[in-house]
């Protein structure tokens, strides 16, 4: 779901999100001979396949509650809002966690970190059918996010410390497919299994996916061959965290990501509830069907980079806040073919915001980059579950316009971050231009 460079990443992808240290990205030693993955290598596509198959299970895993949520509410007598806590706590869990699994990864390795998180993860999910209640639905959703935080922590590091540069964009792009096909696979596999057998049968179903996604990724990993284990400085990294923090910008950047993926989670999270209820009434099976409109983001994240290099990164994102905003308002009407068309060019507008914002921290970033990417992480996944508990109590208390209020509320605010930067970009400007004559 790197920094990921704009028209990378087709899913919000952690593993898009997380960039490696400078330092780790080549061999340190010159006088070697360089035994990174060369394109048409088979070092290469056993790495490619690997991680494609552990950014499938990550996704498949964070996301395998969302199109169950109708079900869920029939089945254990819940209200959306208590529902949408089997998605909210997953992405807690993983935004919590991302930093501190991250430091773990530079101590015992790239390859043991992502191993054990993938299958810890599997793991809880072959335990979630189980579930009697919503207590101990939600716990368990909550620890399954804290094992995938090892994944999206990791995985850029891995690529760029055993992949040749030439090699490097082609190799990210596959993890990031592995990412988007697994964001919407897992909603579209556990909507339909549940819309047929019930919604224990539709999680068993992405347990069973993701098991197998898990041994392919351990069996066809390479060993790591230019990992160098180093110690754990908490204190430093709290400096970094910190620095990160009080960078203006940064902040900024931080905020975008958290107010577009609320919007995300809001308008995800209910959308079923309004699919299967009157006026449409479609089944839940036919309801989960609308995640494929997910392979919007994949064009919009290719395009993404084009648009900005005409309008620069803030048109850019007044153009997403501008086109989510819109797509929302199409959403009002009882019609199913503006309920559609609204949520493709939602969908169009976040992933432009997302490609966009999570793109500029690793630029802005002059140390710590690593860390600088976790925290936008972390807002990124506090904004999901913000936006899907918001929106599905709203949904509870006033119907889908209130969703879109919670939604509309957050592009406001994201318009307002992006209006201070550009004023304060031009100020900054005109104080340099005496000088500059």
């Amino acid at each position: 779901m790197p920094p990921a460079t704009s028209g990378a990443s087709a899913e919000p992808s952690p593993g898009a999100l997380t960039s490696p240290s400078p330092v780790a990205a080549a061999p340190t030693d010159t006088a070697a001979p360089d035994l990174r993955h060369l394109p048409g290598s088979r070092g290469l596509r056993r790495t490619q396949l690997a991680l494609f198959g552990a950014g499938l299970a990550t996704f498949l895993l964070l996301y395998s509650t969302q199109a169950l949520l109708p079900a869920l509410s029939a089945s254990l007598r819940l209200t959306p809002g208590q529902a949408s806590l089997t998605v909210s706590a997953a992405a807690i869990g993983l935004a919590l966690a991302v930093i501190p699994v991250s430091a773990l990864s530079e101590r015992y390795g790239r390859t043991a970190v992502m191993t054990a998180s993938v299958f810890a993860a599997a793991a809880i999910a072959l335990v979630l059918p189980f579930a009697p209640d919503l207590t101990t639905l939600t716990v368990l959703r909550a620890l399954q996010g804290i094992a995938l935080a090892g994944l999206p922590a990791t995985a850029m590091a891995y690529l760029a410390e055993e992949v040749h540069p030439t090699a490097l964009a082609s190799a990210m792009g596959l993890y990031v497919a592995g990412n988007s096909i697994g964001g919407m696979s897992g909603r579209l596999v556990s909507g339909m299994v549940a819309g047929s057998f019930g919604w224990r049968w539709g999680l068993a179903s992405v347990a069973i996916l993701s098991l197998l996604c898990a041994v392919a990724f351990r069996v066809l990993i390479p060993r790591a061959r230019h990992f160098r284990p180093g110690p754990i400085n908490p204190a430093a990294l709290l400096r970094t965290v910190t620095s990160h923090l009080r960078n203006p910008l940064l902040g900024r950047l931080f905020a975008l990501g958290l107010l577009f993926m609320t919007v995300f989670g809001a308008v995800y999270t209910v959308m079923g509830y309004r699919l299967v209820a009157a006026p449409f009434g479609l089944s839940q099976g036919l309801a989960s069907s609308i995640f494929a409109v997910y392979v919007v983001g994949t064009f919009a994240s290719a395009v993404s980079a084009r648009v900005t290099g005409r309008l620069g990164r803030r048109g850019t994102l007044y153009l997403a806040i501008g086109t989510t905003s819109a797509g929302l308002l199409l959403t009002l009407p009882a019609s199913l073919p503006l309920a559609l068309l609204g949520l493709v060019l939602i969908t169009a507008g976040f992933f432009t915001g997302h490609c966009v914002a999570s793109a500029s921290v690793g630029r802005t970033a002059t140390h710590g980059r690593a860390q600088a990417s976790a925290l936008y992480l972390a807002a990124y996944y506090l904004g999901n579950s913000l936006g899907g508990t918001l929106g599905a109590d709203a949904y509870h208390s006033a119907g889908w316009p209130g969703t879109v209020l919670v939604a509309l509320t957050a592009m406001v605010l994201a318009a307002g971050v992006t209006l201070y930067g550009t004023v304060h970009a031009r100020a900054a400007s005109a104080r340099l231009l005496p000088t500059a004559r």
